[in-house]
């Protein structure tokens, strides 16, 4: 109910909702690139913010610009410039792999970063209503630590991580200023601040992300309602239901009635007549309910519950399995739930095709009486007339 809410409210904001998801269209990032940098804003560093590099952070410059004032005066020569360079490159170069590891790691998540910063800024400057919005827009933006501000200062810093891809910046700016040390201490003292809120924060954003897509789907679908849940004994009740893929032209809505534990219903008809799409219409409108959505019908009652279904079992070379085989798995599986005593509302389409008319009946048969001995709910499309 707290999601319904959610996403009603963010259907009545189609700009800032369209302007979110351009938001979230910018930077082309990898399924897993940001699993990668949660999973580097939680971990053990090496440590880089030592005493000794704080103090070589501030001596380094001294010695360099020292050397290069007495050199020009004429009180040394070249000799002390080229002795002054075996500080930076020992300094640096005893750390160049793992940092050189570190930047790997954090490469080309500078554009991508910059984006969630400004989705992140997008949901701190928004007023929301609804609960569950203000509850996610908390965690995103609890101060002090504002996510945007920790994200834009993260960025600026893999910015200048990334001077080192310049090959004659990067020696220049390590010689005088032990550039990597300094960038590899700024990303520790910002894991440390802000590494541990990331995962929650990001969590928070990808929920803003789910709802605000369900949001999409609410506003593009004017007909939809949102439906109503039921605490009482399973009941399952739609008026006109109709599936979301389907064009408006050639869609038909038909009702839906199941009242009760152990009840079955038998879909039959011609081929083509539609009995597989019903059993899609009925299983995707209950799982869009349960997510929040609002669902293509004039009336949807539901007391939520685990979905199992059969619709397109199939078979496999590699495994050995035929389809009658792979068919028996997913049925066995189906009862060895039931027994652990799960609730459970099954959907099956044509199931036992891969035998005979005679032992797919009885085996049917046999499968309707157990499943409703052991209290499921469900409805199976069939060409087997007698089975009802």
């Amino acid at each position: 109910v707290q999601r319904q809410k959610g996403v009603n409210e963010l259907k009545r904001k189609p700009i800032w909702r369209q302007q979110f998801q351009a938001h979230g269209k910018l930077a082309n990032d990898e399924r897993n690139s940001i699993d990668s940098f949660l999973n580097w804003a939680v971990d053990n560093p090496v440590s880089y913010n030592t005493p000794f590099n704080k103090l070589i952070l501030f001596i380094n410059p001294l010695l360099a610009f020292t050397t290069i004032f007495l050199i020009s005066i004429g009180y040394a020569g070249i000799g002390l410039f080229i002795l002054f360079l075996l500080v930076p490159f020992v300094i640096v170069g005893r750390k160049i792999n793992t940092i050189k590891t570190l930047h790997n790691q954090l490469s080309k998540k500078t554009e991508i970063l910059a984006k969630y910063s400004d989705m992140f800024g997008m949901i701190e400057k928004e007023s929301f209503e609804s609960d569950l919005l203000n509850k996610q827009k908390s965690i995103i933006s609890a101060s002090p630590k504002s996510t945007q501000n920790a994200i834009k200062k993260l960025s600026e810093t893999l910015a200048a991580f990334d001077y080192r891809l310049n090959l004659l910046v990067g020696i220049i700016l390590n010689i005088f200023f032990l550039w990597d040390i300094l960038q590899c201490i700024r990303l520790e003292k910002w894991k440390h601040t802000y590494g541990n809120e990331m995962t929650s924060a990001f969590e928070a954003l990808f929920t803003f992300d789910e709802l605000n897509s369900l949001a999409g789907f609410a506003f593009s679908r004017t007909k939809s309602v949102f439906p109503e849940f039921s605490n009482e004994e399973f009941v399952l009740e739609a008026n006109d239901a109709k599936h979301p893929f389907i064009s408006e032209k050639n869609n038909v809505g038909n009702e839906i009635s199941i009242n009760g534990w152990g009840k079955f219903q038998i879909i039959t008809g011609a081929n083509m007549a539609g009995k597989s799409t019903y059993l899609r219409t009925v299983g995707i409108n209950m799982v869009l309910a349960m997510t929040g959505a609002p669902v293509l019908a004039k009336s949807f009652v539901l007391k939520p519950i685990d979905i199992f279904t059969g619709i397109k079992t199939t078979d496999s070379l590699q495994d050995g399995e035929s389809y009658f085989f792979a068919e028996l798995k997913r049925l066995k599986e189906i009862i060895n739930t039931l027994e652990k005593d799960s609730k459970l509302f099954i959907i099956l389409d044509e199931i036992l095709r891969g035998t005979n008319s005679r032992d797919k009946h009885n085996g049917s048969e046999g499968l309707v009486k157990q499943l409703i001995k052991l209290n499921a709910s469900g409805m199976i499309a069939t060409h087997d007339l007698a089975l009802g």
